[in-house]
């Protein structure tokens, strides 16, 4: 190869033409290539920074296969990735945390999801406590069991400053505890100041909601002395407010429901254990599995208890059983 040749190509070319010669001539030195084509002592240094870069050759003048480069190029370009993404990830909580009360005063109050957990019940009976000035439109709760003795008359007096004021309130508890005198008794006060009562046989948790912006629930729903959880935002309460409207759907009026309704008692064993399914949510092709039985019979064993209950549809056959007591065994023969 001329001199000349060589001296005509670019800066790449020439670098592409050393290392073909190292890979041809493997024990041959870079230097004694670089002479071979006439490299000029500025050419010879770009080649070797261009061909070190790329990873074609070590330090130690080994060559290295082109594949072999490219895996080690890309991990390089991975690791710098990788290391930029750490740094900024730094740098964003450093931010939020110098930053953070900043964005929070500039931002609007319903946009805020806030959480904390309370396990003083002081602390949760002043949040009650405020919650009664701070509540516009509605107040929604939900109660496993009988209120506390203590708490019935605060809870009176929170029922009067609301409805004075115009807010909707709504209460539902389980229907066993209209049977307790105190409750029953506080249950009727409860009503005549115009809160809307409703008995469910069943009541999941412990819920208090105030608007679309404030929850009080329990950290455990099968453990009533758990510690409370404090929740503020639409974002959550939302969600809440949604399971609660379903479990109102459900629930019998406070006064109509003192006792369960009467119906389905000409409900086969096998149909009432296809309801109590249906209302668990289970789909048909378990309900024929659990039975031993066809999905047709299925079929037919909903709609013969549906025509029992009088409901139109299954969701309506599942609220009458519940009104009924038909799911938890409190129906009446």
């Amino acid at each position: 190869m001329s001199r000349h040749a060589t001296g005509t190509r670019t800066g790449s070319e020439q670098a592409l033409a050393v290392y073909l010669e190292l890979r041809a001539r493997p024990a041959s030195a870079f230097d004694d290539v670089a002479d071979g084509l006439g490299l000029s002592a500025d050419d010879r240094l770009r080649c070797r920074a261009e061909l070190a870069t790329l990873g074609l050759i070590e330090p130690a003048q080994t060559v290295v296969e082109p594949d072999v480069a490219l895996v080690r190029l890309l991990q390089r370009e991975r690791d710098r990735l990788e290391h930029r993404l750490a740094e900024t990830s730094r740098a964003q909580t450093t931010l939020a945390t110098l930053a953070g009360p900043f964005l929070r005063a500039g931002a609007l109050p319903r946009s805020e999801v806030d959480v904390e957990v309370v396990a003083d019940l002081a602390r949760v009976r002043q949040e009650l406590a405020a919650l009664t000035d701070a509540v516009r439109v509605s107040v929604h709760s939900m109660h496993t069991g009988s209120v506390r003795r203590e708490d019935m008359a605060a809870e009176l007096i929170r029922d009067r400053a609301l409805t004075d004021r115009g807010v909707r309130v709504h209460a539902m508890y389980s229907r066993r505890v209209s049977s307790v005198p105190d409750m029953a008794q506080h249950l009727e006060e409860r009503a005549a100041l115009g809160v809307e009562l409703r008995l469910s046989p069943v009541v999941p948790m412990n819920m208090v909601l105030a608007d679309e912006n404030f929850a009080l629930l329990p950290t455990d729903p099968h453990d009533p002395d758990s510690a409370t959880i404090l929740a503020r935002g639409p974002g959550l309460v939302r969600s809440y407010l949604a399971l609660y409207a379903y479990c109102w759907q459900t629930a019998g009026r406070y006064g109509d429901a003192d006792k369960p309704e009467r119906g389905g008692d000409g409900l086969s064993d096998q149909q009432r254990a296809a309801l109590r399914m249906l209302a668990s949510g289970i789909k048909d092709e378990q309900i024929a599995k659990n039975l031993g039985v066809s999905l047709r019979t299925v079929s037919r064993l909903l709609s013969e208890v549906m025509h029992e209950l009088g409901a139109a549809s299954r969701f309506e056959a599942g609220v009458k059983a519940a009104r009924m007591g038909l799911l938890d065994g409190e129906g009446e023969a």
